[in-house]
């Protein structure tokens, strides 16, 4: 719960920070243009979009592990429907311990190769797996996946992401206005004119400014990416079994995740601009200058 805690007070004070400075630079672009906008009408489109650019993510935060286990029809396990669940869930267990986490919730999905971590708090998070790749992946190569999974979780990655998602909303909102407000005011002498450039002005911002935002996002994504396989292969003690989990994955059809589990699975083929996850040749690459590095 520390740790949480310390994430929301952090992305709050970055937040506000940026709409500080940029409540600074709108402040002297009016005194240079001559334009008239009231401070108390900045403040109010700053904490309005605040809080319509946070509020979404939290709730999202919160209700991910039901919205997750619904969405891809996970079925909650105990380890005593069967052999494979009762290794499934023991081996969670043992990997949460060195994690220095509670033990997360564990489930199973019909569907495609692909796993995921979803969850608000580290000790109560949920770690799900594919039916595909229960079968298709040896032990060690399952193991090496769930060890992704727990690091996600263990690194805080949800939360960090929500956050940012936050931040980022938040940041579109307010942005998009001023740079409507003054390019329109700049524009338009007369005021029902001066109306239409705004929203016109507005909705375009916001697009391209939502465009930029998911780039960000989907870079920080992949970063947390090749962490988790890090932290894979550190409480597994090699990366040799999170390079050959991989190496099946590139061989299987990848599972489909919803949008809100994308940055969290463990399959993604193809990198770019907008993609969650690096190539599957990336991270290899990656995995192999650590067992380089451990080995010289």
């Amino acid at each position: 719960m520390g740790g949480f805690i310390k994430r929301v007070i952090l992305f709050i004070i970055v937040n506000l920070a940026i709409m500080l400075l940029v409540s600074v630079v709108f402040n002297l672009t009016c005194n240079f243009f001559d334009l008239d906008m009231a401070s108390d009408s900045l403040g109010v489109i700053a904490i309005w979009a605040l809080l319509y650019g946070m509020i979404g993510s939290f709730v999202s935060l919160l209700l991910s592990k039901p919205i997750a286990k619904w969405l891809v029809k996970a079925k909650t396990i105990t380890g005593n429907e069967g052999e494979a669940e009762r290794w499934l869930v023991d081996t969670v267990r043992s990997l949460a311990m060195m994690a220095n986490i509670r033990a997360p919730e564990v489930a199973i999905y019909e569907g495609e190769a692909n796993a995921f971590a979803t969850g608000a708090f580290k000790n109560r998070a949920l770690v799900a797996v594919s039916s595909e790749i229960m079968e298709k992946m040896t032990r060690e190569e399952l193991r090496a996946v769930l060890g992704h999974e727990i690091s996600h979780v263990a690194n805080g990655d949800m939360v960090t992401m929500s956050l940012l998602q936050g931040v980022l909303n938040a940041c579109v909102l307010f942005l998009s206005r001023i740079i409507a407000y003054v390019t329109s005011e700049i524009l338009s002498d007369k005021e029902s004119i001066s109306r239409v450039v705004y929203y016109i002005i507005y909705y375009a911002a916001q697009i391209l400014l939502s465009i930029l935002a998911s780039i960000i996002v989907m870079w920080y994504s992949r970063r947390r990416e090749f962490a988790a396989d890090l932290g894979s292969a550190k409480l597994i003690g090699s990366p040799a079994s999170m390079i050959a989990a991989l190496r099946r994955l590139n061989n299987l059809q990848p599972g489909v995740l919803p949008n809100s589990l994308k940055a969290f699975g463990i399959s993604g083929k193809r990198a770019s601009l907008f993609s969650s996850h690096p190539s599957i040749e990336d991270r290899i690459a990656a995995l192999e200058r650590m067992r380089i590095g451990k080995n010289s």
